[in-house]
């Protein structure tokens, strides 16, 4: 299979650039492709202007959403950009290596989804929104978040003060891996990484393999498709579906747990 790591650090000796190294390594020796996008090694242009779009629909204003659309319709998109997509296009599995900063992905892996995801790419098929959550060109695409985080495991829990990273990374997971259509895989987690130990590092590689052997059969976030039936006109969650489930979970399908519950009743 291939696999694409989407990495970002500054420092190649941080734990974030050992950690890919450690990725290509164990999915190499398994038998899978890996291509590598170093951000920060590449000099990425992390900021979308009208330098992305060559031939303008519009020289007086910019319009990201029609510019993009143009330039991705009409094959005018920058070569960068062009490279990166075809990076995705050969994936069939995207890891997205990075430290949490500020409660989000750095600036410059922000700015690669802003350029890469384009109209008519990753968003807004056949001139409509409608496709998407779930149903997007990237369909069929497997993601992961492996990220590095300072702050201890139990300050991200539910009660903790940064709040439950499930939360947190809702942006990410449901707002830009599963919008296009990929499958979003439970994140892999280094909490406390300043202060990890050589003991703590062996166990955190050995966690880290493991999830790396498992990345085409790990069960995905179950999200619900947005054209499934659970989402009213208005894209509204029908009443009823979220069962015992509130803030963001509702939006987690638990028809699974439903069935197997009917199929016990079944069998009583």
């Amino acid at each position: 299979m291939n696999v694409l790591i989407v990495h970002v650090h500054p420092e190649a000796k941080s734990l974030t650039s050992s950690l890919k190294d450690f990725a290509v390594e164990v999915l190499t020796q398994a038998g899978h492709s890996v291509q590598v996008s170093d951000l920060y090694t590449m000099n990425w242009k992390s900021q979308i202007d009208g330098e992305d779009f060559l031939e303008r629909l519009n020289y007086d204003r910019l319009d990201i959403v029609n510019e993009s659309g143009k330039a991705f319709s009409e094959g005018s998109q920058t070569s960068d950009v062009i490279a990166e997509q075809e990076k995705l296009r050969w994936a069939d599995a995207v890891i997205f290596q990075f430290s949490y900063w500020w409660f989000s992905m750095p600036a410059i892996m922000k700015g690669w989804v802003d350029r890469v995801f384009a109209c008519g790419f990753a968003y807004g098929i056949g001139g409509s929104n409608r496709w998407r959550y779930g149903e997007g060109n990237l369909k069929g695409k497997r993601a992961m978040l492996s990220i590095t985080i300072g702050g201890p495991e139990k300050d991200y829990s539910a009660r903790g003060i940064n709040g439950a990273i499930d939360d947190l990374l809702f942006p990410i997971h449901h707002g830009i891996l599963f919008f296009p259509g990929m499958s979003v895989l439970p994140p892999f987690l280094v909490h406390s990484a300043g202060q990890l130990s050589e003991a703590g590092y062996g166990q955190v590689k050995a966690n880290y393999r493991s999830r790396l052997l498992n990345l085409f059969i790990t069960k995905p976030i179950p999200f619900r498709n947005q054209n499934d039936g659970d989402y009213d006109e208005a894209y509204q969650l029908k009443p009823g579906l979220e069962g015992d489930r509130t803030g963001l979970k509702i939006h987690q399908s638990i028809q699974t747990t439903v069935k197997k519950k009917q199929a016990r009743t079944i069998a009583a």
